[in-house]
Order: C-alpha cells, then sequence, then structure tokens
C-alpha cells in the first residue's frame, strides 16, 4: 500500500434486499473485501470494512405486490437474513447497515440538494411508457415483448436475453407491461439528469492516465466508456417507494436507486463514526478501495466518482476498485429469477462448521481474470485432498508428536541443518510472495503461497522422519518438532485473512494469544515449555453422500425451472385449406439410422416410403435419440413433397415430424397401428 495514506476505508457493494446471497455475491465481492480487510488488520493498519443492504428500487415493489406485503416488509425480512448469513460466514463488517435507515434517508437527500443548489443537475423531460391500468410508470425492464432485432418473444425493454442485443423499451414489438399484462402508453415525465459529460475530462485524467494499474478488466471497461462519450444520466425516477426527490414540485418521484445506493457508503460510515466520518471520505491520506462485481464496473468508477465530484468538498475518489468476473455454478450461469444458485443461507445450514470451506475453494477458484465456474466435485475433492490431505495433516502430525513424544509440551529448538535452513528459506519466500500477492489484490496467489507453508512442513516431517528419530536421537526430535510447531503457527497467521474459524482454532491449540502479521516467517514464536492444547482435527471428510445432495437440489431446480417456462408455441398464422393440403404427409418405415460424422445434432435416416426405392432423410435430432439404432423398424411421419437439400453434403429427401417436450427433448411423431410404408395422412 502506498505509504502516503495512513488508513483504509474498504467498502462493498450493496446485495439487494430482494432475496438471499449466493455463492456468487460472496466470490465477487465480500470473501476477497474480507480477506483484504483481515489482512490489513493483522498488519497494525487502520481500516473499515463498510456494507449495507441496497433496498430501494421497482424489483422489491413488485415483489411487494406479488405477496401482498409493503416494501418494508420485504427489505427488513431480507436485510436480516443476508446479515446473519454474512456473520455466519465471518465476514468482519465494522458496520453493516441499510438504504431504509433514517441516517441515509438524510445523508442521501442532502447530497442531492447540495449538487442541485449548485446547478450540477439538468432537467429533462422525455417521453416514458405508463400503465394506465394499474396507474404507473414502467421501468424498461418491467416492458416485454418481441425483440426488434431476432424476433424474439419476451424480450425485456432493456435487452433480449436470446441474441443480446441492448434495447430501449419504445423499440419493442407489441410491447406490454410484464406485471400486469396491460400494453403501456408513452406519456410525458421529466426528471433531473447528473451530465456526465461535463465531468469527462476529469475522469479521464483520473483513470486513464492516473489508474492504470487497475485490473485490465475494469481500466478497459471504463476506457471503452470514455471512449464512446459520456451522456447525461437520470438521478431520479417516478415511483413511490425510496428516498422522495427533496425538490418543490417533485411529488411522486424519488431518488434513482443508483444514485441513492452507493451513498450509502457514505450514510453508513456516519452511522459508525457520526464525529469523524468525514476524515474517512475527505482526507488526502484515506485510502478508498471499493469491491464489486465486474456488472457494477461504469457505477463505481464513473457514475459514482462524477457524483462526489459534482459534490465537491473534499470528497476523495477511490484509489482502487478491484472487480472480479462472475462465477458460474456446475457450467450455467447462476440466476437468482431461475433458483440456480448455492445460497449463503442454506449452505451454512447443510454444512455446519464449513464456513472456512467455503471461502478456500471460492477463493482458490475465485474469477479474477475471467469467469469461472463453481462445482460441488471441485468442492469436495479440495476439503478431502487439500484441506484435510495436506493442512490439516501437517498440522495433526505436528501436535500428536509433541504430545506422544513430549506431553503436548513445545520442545527445545535444535541445531539447525541443512535442511532446517532450506525450509528456512523456503519459508521466508512463500511469506514475502503471500504478502505481495495480498497487496496486488491477488487473493487466489496469495491462497495458493499461504498453502505451500502447510505443503513445506509436510515435506520437512517426511525428510526428517522425527518418529523413526525419536528412537535415538530425542533431543534432535525435539528440534524437529519445535520447527514443525512454528510452522503451525505460521499457518494460523497466513490463513486468518481466508479462513478465520480455522485460523482462531489452530491457534488455540497452539496456546498463541494475539497474532499478528509481523510473525511470519518466524521461527520462534511459541516458546519452549509452552503447553499445547490436546490436538483436534481442523477439517474432515466431505462425502460423497453430501454432494449427492446438493446435485439432486440443482437437478430439481433445472427440472422444475423446465416445468415452470414451458408453454405450447404460440400458434403460428391461419392458413387456408388448399394451402394446407399441397403439404404431402407421409408413413415410412426406418431401414437404417446412424449419425451423422463431425455433426452433434444430425441424424440419417433411410426411410422405406413405399416407393421401392429407400428414400434417405437428415434429421436434427440427435441429442434425443443417443442410440439410433434403436429407431430402426420404427414408423415415423414426414414431409415427402420438400424440395430436397443437402446437409452436411448429404442430400436429405423430406422433413421428419416432431414433437418438443417440455425439457427440450424431441420426440418423433409416430403412428399407433402399422400401416403400409408410404401411406398418406390424412
Amino acid at each position: 500500500m502506498d505509504n502516503k495514506f495512513k488508513r483504509t476505508l474498504i467498502t462493498t457493494a450493496l446485495p439487494y434486499a430482494n432475496g438471499p446471497v449466493h455463492i456468487g455475491h460472496l466470490a465477487g465481492v465480500y470473501v476477497p473485501a474480507d480477506i483484504y480487510a483481515r489482512y490489513l488488520r493483522l498488519q497494525g493498519r487502520e481500516v473499515l470494512l463498510i456494507g449495507g443492504s441496497d433496498e430501494h428500487g421497482v424489483p422489491i415493489t413488485i415483489r411487494a405486490r406479488k405477496e401482498g406485503i409493503t416494501p418494508q416488509d420485504v427489505v427488513d425480512r431480507y436485510h436480516s437474513l443476508i446479515k446473519e448469513s454474512f456473520a455466519g460466514l465471518g465476514i468482519s463488517f465494522d458496520i453493516y447497515s441499510r438504504t431504509t435507515s433514517d441516517v441515509h434517508a438524510e445523508t442521501a437527500s442532502e447530497f442531492f440538494r447540495h449538487i442541485y443548489d449548485k446547478g450540477g443537475f439538468v432537467e429533462k423531460s422525455s417521453m416514458q411508457f405508463y400503465d394506465e391500468g394499474a396507474g404507473r410508470f414502467v421501468t424498461d425492464r418491467n416492458v416485454v415483448g418481441e425483440c426488434p432485432v431476432c424476433h424474439a418473444p419476451g424480450a425485456y425493454g432493456d435487452q433480449c436475453e436470446k441474441c443480446g442485443s441492448s434495447l430501449s423499451a419504445t423499440e419493442l414489438i407489441n410491447p406490454r407491461c410484464a406485471e400486469t399484462g396491460n400494453i403501456p402508453v408513452l406519456r410525458e415525465t421529466f426528471h433531473w439528469y447528473l451530465p456526465l459529460d461535463r465531468w469527462q475530462p476529469e475522469l479521464q485524467r483520473w483513470i486513464l492516465d492516473g489508474h492504470k494499474e487497475w485490473r485490465t478488466n475494469v481500466y478497459g471497461q471504463c476506457k471503452s466508456w470514455l471512449d464512446l462519450g459520456l451522456q447525461p444520466r437520470a438521478v431520479t425516477r417516478d415511483l413511490d417507494w425510496g428516498i422522495p426527490v427533496p425538490v418543490e414540485g417533485a411529488d411522486g418521484k424519488v431518488l434513482y436507486v443508483w444514485f441513492d445506493a452507493p451513498i450509502g457508503y457514505i450514510s453508513n460510515t456516519k452511522e459508525l463514526l457520526p464525529d469523524s466520518w468525514e476524515r474517512w471520505w475527505k482526507d488526502p491520506e484515506t485510502r478508498i478501495v471499493n469491491f464489486i462485481g465486474k456488472d457494477n464496473i461504469v457505477f463505481h468508477c464513473i457514475i459514482f466518482p462524477a457524483m462526489l465530484l459534482a459534490y465537491g468538498d473534499g470528497y476523495q475518489l477511490p484509489d482502487n476498485v478491484p472487480s472480479n468476473e462472475f462465477l458460474n455454478l456446475e457450467g450455467d450461469k447462476i440466476s437468482t429469477s431461475r433458483n440456480w444458485a448455492v445460497w449463503l443461507h442454506e449452505y451454512l445450514r447443510d454444512f455446519p462448521g464449513k464456513q472456512d470451506v467455503l471461502r478456500y475453494v471460492l477463493t482458490a477458484n475465485a474469477p479474477e481474470t475471467k469467469d469461472n465456474d463453481f462445482t460441488w466435485a471441485d468442492f469436495q475433492a479440495r476439503n478431502n485432498n487439500e484441506l484435510v490431505a495436506v493442512l490439516g495433516n501437517f498440522v495433526n502430525r505436528a501436535l500428536v508428536l509433541t504430545h506422544k513424544y513430549f506431553d503436548g509440551r513445545v520442545p527445545a529448538d535444535g541445531e539447525p541443518q541443512d535442511v532446517d535452513r532450506q525450509l528456512a528459506a523456503d519459508l521466508s519466500a512463500a511469506v514475502a510472495s503471500l504478502t505481495e500477492s495480498l497487496e496486488g489484490f491477488h487473493f487466489r496467489e496469495a491462497l495458493r503461497q499461504a498453502m505451500e507453508i502447510a505443503r513445506l512442513g509436510n515435506r520437512y516431517l517426511q525428510e526428517t522422519e522425527p518418529w523413526k528419530l525419536a528412537k535415538t536421537d530425542l533431543a534432535r526430535t525435539g528440534g524437529i518438532l519445535n520447527t514443525a510447531l512454528q510452522l503451525c503457527a505460521n499457518l494460523a497467521v497466513a490463513f486468518e485473512p481466508f479462513m478465520p474459524f480455522m485460523s482462531a482454532k489452530l491457534a488455540g491449540m497452539l496456546g498463541l494469544g494475539t497474532i499478528s502479521w509481523d510473525m511470519l516467517g518466524r521461527t520462534d514464536i511459541i516458546a519452549a515449555g509452552t503447553q499445547l492444547a490436546a490436538p483436534e482435527l481442523l477439517f474432515d471428510k466431505i462425502e460423497d453422500e453430501a454432494v449427492a445432495a446438493q446435485l439432486q437440489r440443482l437437478a430439481d431446480t433445472k427440472q422444475a425451472n423446465l416445468e415452470a417456462a414451458w408453454r405450447p408455441a404460440e400458434q403460428q398464422p391461419d392458413v387456408d385449406f388448399d394451402t394446407f393440403c399441397r403439404s404431402d404427409l407421409r408413413v415410412g418405415t426406418v431401414l437404417e439410422c446412424a449419425r451423422v460424422p463431425k455433426a452433434d445434432k444430425l441424424l440419417r435416416f433411410l426411410i422405406d416410403d413405399g416407393t421401392g426405392k429407400p428414400r434417405t432423410i437428415v434429421s436434427g435430432i440427435a441429442k434425443s435419440y443417443p442410440e439410433p439404432e434403436a429407431l430402426v423398424g420404427r414408423q415415423v411421419l414426414f414431409i415427402a413433397n420438400l424440395p430436397a437439400r443437402k446437409l452436411r453434403g448429404i442430400e436429405s429427401q423430406g422433413m421428419l415430424l416432431s414433437a418438443e417436450d417440455k425439457d427440450g427433448r424431441l420426440v418423433l411423431a409416430t403412428v399407433s397401428d402399422a400401416v403400409a410404408p408410404g401411406a398418406q395422412v390424412k
């Protein structure tokens, strides 16, 4: 950390109080932020870790209406759940507050009014969709319709999830309100906008020239926005849930949630330290670090800094914004709406006492430079093969041997041998790399270096074999075990930022009091003669049954999503009877069926169509029929009078008929009773 800073203020993106916290949130923001805060505390630095719930916005009002409760009821429920879950995982917030607090309402209102009084906003009118039946304006996200680009149904008013196109609600074909199904109308409204373009030159100098050390994904996304040119962005909206705009004539308008939420970092600090909060936000000797996910980069690197610049009065801009990429789950994108997630509160219930295992796995797989994947198989393997077999095994061996040969008292250190000197050099290198990685926000590498200390310990015991040496040289055995125990003490320090529960347990067994980062690398942490506590296993194996239960839960979720999402395809436009009659539908018997080489979806059928000359038809149903030879002898329906076309070099003379089931499986259309090949369907 730059020596010009005396203290560090760490903020974490405010989780939306519309549902629980999942592992994607943890890997992206909260575990790395906690690691960094704990590391700085061990260094003896002055640090605050600030968090809180984001409790305003349209999704909360929608959930409240669906459940027949108030928005406050919704956020009260999830704020409590989120706060308890974070505490259960050991996220060491100095304060975890909320944006419905009185302090926040006062702070956000004053923030808006201060900029408003300085002429820092522009007022603009625009046409927005309005739901006349519900009597309210509708956000782009809550308007659905046909995508104007790919014509997929159900595209949102801000994006089509099928083709990925960015949209505005007015571009949709046949738009309707997602919540009510009503057809919206355009109605004029006005809002206040933050003129980001006014602050572009200063933001450009600050980011592009002043912070080239930022992570590539952060720097690149900011540069892209700046290169395109910043535009004014609305800071208010028409809604009845939120902080009222503190200006006359603004009835029915609240602060836009993206403007409201980051002010929560300030209000939460103010709530914690009402008399000294300003030195954490306005003193140039304070370093501000924002931990966020990549979907929040623009808000924290461009919009929030522009808000601080517009306010003025000495507010400091963040020194770093270490954003992670996304974490997927079993190869699929985590989705709260589809319940495709590992929820923190459920994990803590299903795996009691294994908070550190999750922290370890999420850090080891941290999506620091690219999206990464969480799988239950990897979770089990890392626990069993690394935490149990490497870290836990070394500590247990060192303590058990000490109890066996020295009644649990730390033996005296011995005269160092070559193996001891090499161990000291390797330990010093690991500690230096660990510290450097933590300073640079490379937490995955830092964790690897912490585990390297345990690997050094296992190798040291294997090379020195104190259990054999004890038969002939108890003094040298004592020296070896003293060194092993000092390594254990190093592990208690090195792993505290990553696995605080394990670290506390290990420190207790070793009789350590307060630990600090400057202990690392030392081999005299524990005094000779110290009585050790009885050894306990730090970790235990995770059995196949526990993993199978989690995989079954995900499988059940996927099936439920398929069933909930399935609906009959929309009926095609009417055709006249004569047009329909021109389709020649016939029955054929499958003579041969095989996969088309180098084509995952295609099967090649040879059909007896009654003409005496077999007909070749290529069909894209291979994934639904993994054993194509089993279709031989089946009678199927096909369209006989389609023009032939080539697929992968094979001339296909017709089309087989199939139906798509709820799970996306294609089922061939057949006849209930055997008929002659070539029989016409009428």
